[in-house]
């Protein structure tokens, strides 16, 4: 399979059809309308930059995530969690938070699923962030969906606080530094 990855274009991404099984994900990337939060509104208002993931020949977009800025924050952490991440980072530099990249939305269509392409995406942004920085950012963070939490857990992200029953997502987190060689 020959793919690409490239940043979201409105217009044209919105008419492509793409179904990744779950109607709130499909319609982030191909609603249009300006009173809902879609890939579209969220690029016109510089708020998060979305990128598909497309089959170079049929272009077919077979996955996409959203990338924006976001922080870690000792006031939103639980206390022990917390205090974990703190320890790790020279007493001088610590903060009550600390820089973040939020991944606000990533799905692969329900054709691709199982082949990892969920994997090399957050693979591809650890490496994007570790490797080739262009601004601070110790963290990745996610509000996964319950039924994606043992998908992030195998990419090693870890909560940030202790889910409750009713929670609709989790927050969860990977420490950038813990990639690095040495670390």
């Amino acid at each position: 399979m020959n793919i690409q990855l490239r940043r979201f274009l409105p217009g044209i991404d919105t008419q492509k059809p793409f179904d990744c099984g779950d109607a709130d994900l499909n319609g982030f990337l191909v609603e249009i309308s300006t009173g809902t939060p879609n890939a579209t509104f969220f690029d016109q208002e510089l708020l998060a930059v979305t990128y598909v993931v497309e089959e170079k020949d049929s272009r077919q977009i077979i996955a996409y995530f959203s990338l924006l800025n976001d922080k870690v924050d000792r006031e939103f952490v639980d206390t022990t969690i917390w205090n974990n991440l703190s320890r790790r980072i020279p007493n001088a530099k610590r903060r009550s938070s600390y820089p973040a990249l939020k991944i606000g939305r990533l799905a692969v269509s329900t054709e691709m699923k199982g082949l990892d392409i969920g994997t090399k995406i957050i693979n591809f942004i650890e490496a994007r962030f570790t490797s080739n920085r262009i601004f601070g950012c110790r963290f990745i963070t996610v509000d996964a969906y319950r039924s994606a939490v043992g998908f992030y857990q195998k990419c090693d992200f870890k909560y940030l606080v202790q889910p409750e029953p009713e929670d609709e997502t989790v927050l969860m987190y990977i420490d950038l530094k813990s990639l690095l060689k040495g670390y």
